[in-house]
C-alpha cells in the first residue's frame, strides 16, 4: 500500500546551468507529473523510456498524469537486466525516437533502475547532439548512485561502461514506496553503494549505518529516506567539485569498483549483481589498503560487520585472478598502463593511490575467496 507523501528531502547538484534538484520522499507517486512539469516548465513530448518491470506499476501511471496534462507522452520498455546496458538496445532505442519523430524540445524519462537510467540517459546525451531527460529511479542502487551526477552509458562485450557520456538530468525523483516492490536481493544490493558514502566520505554517517543497519535491512521508510539523502549529498558535493573526473576528486566515488567491474566481467553480466559486487571489491580494496598500511585492521572489520549486518557478501570463492587482471588494467582509471585505486585511509577518507604493485592485488583478491 502506497504510504503517504512525506515532505521530500531536497539535495541541490551545483553546476552553474546544468544544476538540478534531488527529491527524495515517499508516497508521492501521484505528484510526480507535477513536479517534472515544474522543472521542465515547457515540456510539449515526454518521452518515457522504462524497465518492464515497473511498467505497470510506474511508467504507465506516471505516462498518464503527464499526458492528463496535455502533453505529447511516447512510451517504450526496455528488457530487464544488465544485457539491456549494450549497443543492440541504444540503437533500437535511437530508432524507436526518431520514428516517434522526437525533436530537441523532447524530455527523456527514465524509469526504473541503473541499467534505464544508464541507457536513457546515453540516449538522451546522443539524440540531435543532446536532449534533456529526467531520472526517475525505481532501484536502491539508482537512488544513490547512477542517477546523480549525470554519468551515463552502455557496455561493451568485455568492459562495463566503456561508452557513454556525461550528461546531466533536469531532475531526480526518488520515491521510497518503489522499494517495497524490489526483490530482496536487488533491495539488499543497493546497500552496498550506501555504505560506500559511509566509508569515503562521511564518517558520521557510516556510525549512523552501523546503528541503523536493521532497520535499512527491514526497510524503514525513515531510514531509507535519510540513508538515501545523505548519499546524495555526499555524491552531489563531489560531482559539483569534480564533474567531469578532471581533478581526481570524482575518482573516490570508485571506491571498490575496479576490483568490481573486474568481478562482474569474468563472471558474467548478471551472475552478480553491482552491489554484491561492489561489496566484494570494497573488501578487496580495503585488504589492499591494509598491505599498503594505508590504514589499520580495524577498518577492515568495521566495514566487514557493517556489509554483513546488511546482508551483502564479503568474499567471493570463484574469483578468477588471472582473468581479473587483464579487465582491470582497462579500468578507466589506469594511467600509463599502470594500475590505480581508490583506498581506505580512515573510516571517512580515501585517496587514489598510483602504481600499485601487482602481487599485492593478487593478494587482495585471494584474501576474499
Amino acid at each position: 500500500m502506497p504510504s503517504s507523501l512525506q515532505p521530500a528531502s531536497i539535495t541541490h547538484v551545483s553546476l552553474g546551468d546544468r544544476s538540478y534538484d534531488i527529491h527524495v520522499t515517499s508516497g508521492a507517486a501521484g505528484d510526480f507529473a507535477e513536479r517534472v512539469t515544474r522543472a521542465v516548465p515547457d515540456l510539449t513530448h515526454a518521452v518515457i523510456v522504462s524497465d518492464e518491470a515497473v511498467l505497470s506499476d510506474w511508467a504507465a501511471p506516471l505516462a498518464k498524469d503527464i499526458a492528463d496534462r496535455g502533453i505529447r507522452v511516447s512510451s517504450l520498455s526496455i528488457p530487464s537486466g544488465e544485457s539491456s546496458k549494450s549497443i543492440a538496445q541504444f540503437d533500437r532505442l535511437m530508432q524507436w525516437m526518431l520514428s516517434e519523430n522526437c525533436d530537441r524540445r523532447s524530455v527523456l524519462i527514465a524509469v526504473g533502475g541503473g541499467v534505464i537510467g544508464d541507457l536513457a540517459g546515453f540516449a538522451a546525451a546522443s539524440f540531435t547532439r543532446g536532449i534533456r531527460f529526467v531520472q526517475v529511479p525505481t532501484t536502491l542502487l539508482a537512488m544513490v548512485d547512477s542517477s546523480v551526477g549525470g554519468k551515463t552509458g552502455i557496455n561493451l562485450p568485455g568492459a562495463k561502461n566503456m561508452v557513454g557520456a556525461f550528461w546531466q538530468p533536469s531532475l531526480v525523483l526518488a520515491d521510497t514506496d518503489v522499494l517495497g516492490t524490489l526483490p530482496e536481493r536487488s533491495f539488499l544490493s543497493g546497500l552496498a553503494e550506501v555504505v560506500k558514502y559511509g566509508v569515503i566520505d562521511d564518517a558520521p554517517f557510516f556510525g549512523w549505518l552501523e546503528a541503523n543497519a536493521t532497520k535499512l535491512v527491514a526497510r524503514d521508510q525513515d531510514a531509507l529516506r535519510h540513508a538515501i539523502s545523505a548519499s546524495c549529498q555526499s555524491k552531489a558535493s563531489v560531482v559539483g567539485a569534480d564533474e567531469r573526473e578532471t581533478s581526481g576528486r570524482r575518482a573516490i566515488l570508485n571506491y571498490g569498483h575496479t576490483f568490481a567491474h573486474a568481478i562482474e566481467a569474468t563472471a558474467g553480466y548478471g551472475t552478480l549483481l553491482h552491489g554484491e559486487a561492489v561489496s566484494i571489491g570494497m573488501q578487496m580494496a580495503a585488504r589492499l589498503a591494509i598491505a599498503l598500511k594505508l590504514c589499520d585492521a580495524g577498518l577492515l572489520d568495521r566495514q566487514t560487520r557493517l556489509l554483513e549486518a546488511c546482508q551483502l557478501p564479503v568474499t567471493l570463492a570463484s574469483a578468477d585472478v588471472d582473468a581479473m587482471l587483464p579487465v582491470m588494467m582497462k579500468d578507466k582509471k589506469v594511467a600509463h598502463g599502470k594500475l590505480r585505486f581508490v583506498l581506505p585511509t580512515k573510516i571517512g577518507h580515501v585517496k587514489l593511490v598510483d602504481e600499485v604493485d601487482e602481487s599485492l592485488v593478487r593478494d587482495a583478491i585471494h584474501n576474499c575467496a
